[in-house]
């Protein structure tokens, strides 16, 4: 369900009211192109139903969206007092549809923020995107069902680390954890001239949608922690990179029937998975 709400102001408007300059350490840069924000909220898929939660929704310009979109319910979270004020006209303008939370997405709860189908669609801040990807991925392995899906903007080069292949240079430790937990699919790419202030990067709009279950099976933090050694000297063969894991490299590569000569860049994620098994059964 789309239409239009009457006596709604421009957004650069909004933000001359409320003195919305933003905050580079916020890592703000707000999306004004309607035609843009409308292109993402679609992307999200039906929001008809459950809990539609935005992160650092700014002036509100994507949270227009998705309420114009049809979504039933968005609770958008947002650290910058100022924002909070602005986003009051969308609550009056959607009554019973917004709810908007002063608080630090890095702390929030995804499950306490409203009842399933949960879904986040966010334009995320750049400067914690990766720290929060993360946080939500450790909270779907130990939470199954918790989320979705995920529609989120990213910069470019993130967007492409999350869907790399093996044997690829953007292929490392955040792929092999998203690609684990999650299927992956860039959309499109949003120009540096549709924000302010403008980046110096394009970024990406990408589609996670989480899997029923883990790609294979492995425990997350040990996983975490191979993929820590592997890649933390990823130019190394394996028999010496993964030496910091205190067991012997040769002998937990020749388990797994993955060749020491190998390097962390040409190992799949069944590949790492099999690792993390092979070192839990040695700890265990």
């Amino acid at each position: 369900m789309s239409g239009s709400v009457p006596n709604l102001p421009p957004l650069r408007e909004i933000l001359s009211r409320y003195g919305l300059e933003p905050k580079k350490s916020l890592g703000q840069n707000f999306l004004l192109d309607l035609n843009l924000t409308g292109r993402i909220a679609r992307a999200a898929g039906d929001c008809g139903k459950g809990t539609t939660i935005e992160i650092g929704p700014g002036p509100g310009g994507l949270t227009r969206a998705l309420l114009l979109e049809g979504a039933a319910n968005v609770v958008a979270v947002e650290r910058d007092r100022r924002c909070v004020a602005a986003l009051a006209e969308l609550s009056d303008a959607f009554p019973g549809r917004l709810t908007v939370i002063e608080a630090d997405a890095m702390t929030c709860d995804l499950a306490d923020l409203g009842p399933a189908p949960r879904r986040i669609v966010a334009n995320l801040p750049y400067n914690i995107s990766t720290a929060l990807l993360i946080r939500w991925l450790t909270a779907l392995y130990e939470t199954p069902g918790l989320l979705d899906g995920m529609t989120l903007m990213f910069q470019k080069e993130v967007a492409e680390r999350l869907s790399a292949k093996p044997r690829s240079k953007n292929y490392g430790r955040l792929s092999i954890l998203t690609q684990w937990l999650c299927e992956t699919e860039n959309l499109f790419d949003i120009s540096p001239k549709a924000f302010i202030p403008p980046p110096k990067i394009t970024s990406t709009v990408v589609r996670l949608r989480p899997r029923a279950e883990p790609l294979h099976p492995a425990t997350m933090t040990v996983l975490e922690k191979v993929t820590a050694a592997a890649f933390g000297q990823r130019r190394k063969m394996l028999r010496q990179s993964l030496k910091p894991l205190g067991i012997d490299p040769k002998q937990l590569l020749e388990k797994v029937g993955i060749l020491e000569t190998a390097r962390a860049e040409e190992l799949s994620v069944a590949d790492f998975c099999r690792l993390a098994r092979s070192v839990e059964d040695n700890d265990a």
